[in-house]
């Protein structure tokens, strides 16, 4: 099974520049990312995810990629990434990277030629066109941050197409050239030994933009990716970013020939509206429209990221109950659909309501995906621009800048969060793992009752009956086994009767729960619940 390591997976999601700092010049490095290795195996992950750490201009955060076969200085060197990668597996951590393909940085030697050169190979690595169309905003992802999908090059003296920021100009993925590059890029990268590739804006590679058509099926682009990663290294995955509908799912998947992964979108959109209602409905509802996943396939379940909280998936009006409960002030929203926060605020820092979110992010169905911070609480910074609010420093320790770097300045390039409840004199890794009540150690303890839990992220899933609104009870069995969970989300306490048959509710022991309850016994089906209560239960495995 060690080809399917990702069903029972923790991924740990960070970028190389606010994770640690080894020489002191205030951005994180790779040398700073392997000094931190224990920490990361020690907490339980088995994954580490990073974000782009290639050589860019860094106007997008690294999103735009000017070299895709090195490592920006400002990080270290490829030697170090090597040596990064060698910690890593001795702690057994797979590594994933970022795989931008969609489009690349203006200052990419493939777009400088391209625009000085029409003759050039690299020109229809490009999409162009001589007149703007009309309709030149169809696809906008950054609303008024972005003014439309062409933008005009002087030196080329044409429009080119960009999906995202107009430093940002998309590749012709329908060009076999831009193909063979790209597996010269996934060739080089597995050779050196990761785990395989977040896959960054995958429905926008395979829409058709311009003059740039695809001649037939555009899913045959990751049937070719899937079988070339394979072919190098037959247990690396591609985790696919894809917000759509779940009835969508399918062709992205394909038949267990194209992505091994999808983010959840859509379940994370409706984890908030259920949070802001207090009720167990809206993930009832994205439960029953979810598929039931393959052995080959598997499901990346997230509360934060690395970007803005989308609600795309939800309507106008469940959209704005949530911004009412977690966003309500205009600063705290962004692009027109989204949210520019931390959960822990969000939450306003009440530690129970923090755990249920978590425990039910480890016990729905998929692979559960953590931010950095997460374990520890971290707030954002909302004076920072865009969606740079979520990507402060590492928070370590309470010497200066957080325990994050010996910069000898006030002020970091990167932003730290000094002051107020969520300042790193008041939320960090050493002043947690002192105490053994702190939301750090009790991250260890979930992710360790999760590991064990493996019908969570192998099994088939099924909603249970509680005859409460405010409770979620879900039921997952793998093989002989099977695994239940139980969140109430709402403020007061309850009791629920479980609808369960005589064989389900036999042999059942509590796993993990948020407080010591009266045992459950298998002839009654009542079970009582805490204030954002959870209760997780497994088969005793004498009888799997």
């Amino acid at each position: 099974m060690a080809k399917y390591w990702y069903k029972n997976a923790i991924i740990y999601s960070t970028h190389i520049e606010t994770f640690m700092d080894s020489n002191g010049d205030g951005v994180g490095d790779f040398i700073g990312m392997s000094r931190s290795l224990d920490y990361l195996a020690g907490l339980g992950v088995t994954c580490i995810w990073l974000l782009p750490f290639f050589p860019s201009p860094n106007r997008d955060h690294g999103y735009d990629i000017a070299d895709y076969l090195n490592v920006d200085p400002k990080f270290g060197t490829l030697g170090h990434f090597v040596e990064f990668l060698d910690a890593a597996e001795d702690r057994g951590l797979r590594v994933i990277i970022d795989l931008v393909l969609n489009h690349t940085s203006v200052d990419h030697p493939w777009f400088q030629e391209a625009r000085r050169n029409k003759n050039s190979k690299y020109y229809n690595y490009y999409i162009w066109l001589d007149e703007k169309p009309a309709n030149s905003h169809e696809d906008v992802i950054f609303g008024h941050h972005q003014d439309g999908n062409w933008e005009y090059d002087n030196e080329a003296g044409q429009y080119f197409y960009h999906t995202f920021y107009k430093h940002q100009p998309d590749l012709n993925i329908t060009n076999p050239d831009v193909r063979q590059e790209i597996q010269y890029i996934l060739h080089f990268w597995l050779k050196l030994g990761i785990g395989g590739f977040r896959m960054d804006a995958v429905p926008h590679m395979i829409r058709n933009k311009g003059n740039s058509k695809f001649d037939g099926d555009p899913f045959e682009f990751l049937r070719d990716i899937r079988s070339f990663v394979e072919s190098q290294r037959k247990d690396a995955i591609l985790l696919a970013e894809v917000d759509t509908e779940p009835e969508k799912y399918e062709d992205f998947f394909g038949k267990g020939d194209q992505v091994q992964m999808l983010f959840n979108f859509y379940l994370n959109n409706h984890i908030f509206l259920a949070l802001a209602r207090k009720s167990a409905e809206p993930i009832e509802r994205a439960l029953t429209k979810l598929p039931q996943t393959s052995l080959k396939e598997q499901m990346g379940t997230f509360i934060r990221n690395h970007d803005e909280l989308d609600l795309e998936r939800l309507t106008d009006e469940e959209r704005n109950e949530v911004y009412d409960a977690f966003a309500p002030e205009e600063d705290m929203r962004i692009y027109g659909r989204g949210i520019r926060r931390r959960l822990a605020p969000m939450l306003r820092n009440d530690r129970h309501w923090i755990e249920l979110v978590y425990s039910l992010l480890f016990s729905l169905p998929g692979t559960p995906v953590l931010r950095y911070g997460d374990e520890l609480g971290m707030g954002e910074d909302l004076s920072l621009p865009e969606r740079n609010s979520v990507r402060t420093a590492m928070q370590w320790s309470t010497e200066k800048h957080g325990g994050f770097s010996a910069f000898s300045e006030s002020s970091l390039p990167i932003p730290t969060i000094a002051d107020g409840d969520f300042g790193y004199q008041k939320v960090n890794v050493y002043a947690q793992m002192r105490n053994p009540n702190s939301l750090l150690n009790w991250f260890e303890r979930i992710i360790s009752a999760r590991k064990e839990c493996m019908e969570f992220g192998w099994g088939n899933f099924r909603i249970i009956k509680t005859g409460n609104a405010s409770v979620l009870a879900h039921y997952s069995q793998w093989k002989n086994g099977c695994a239940i969970s139980v969140h109430n989300f709402g403020d007061t306490a309850c009791v629920v009767e479980l609808d369960l048959s005589d064989d389900q509710r036999q042999h059942l022991i509590e796993h993990f729960a948020d407080q010591q309850y009266d045992a459950f016994e298998p002839e009654n089906k009542r079970l009582k619940l805490g204030p954002y209560g959870y209760r997780w239960f497994r088969k005793s495995s004498l009888f799997l």
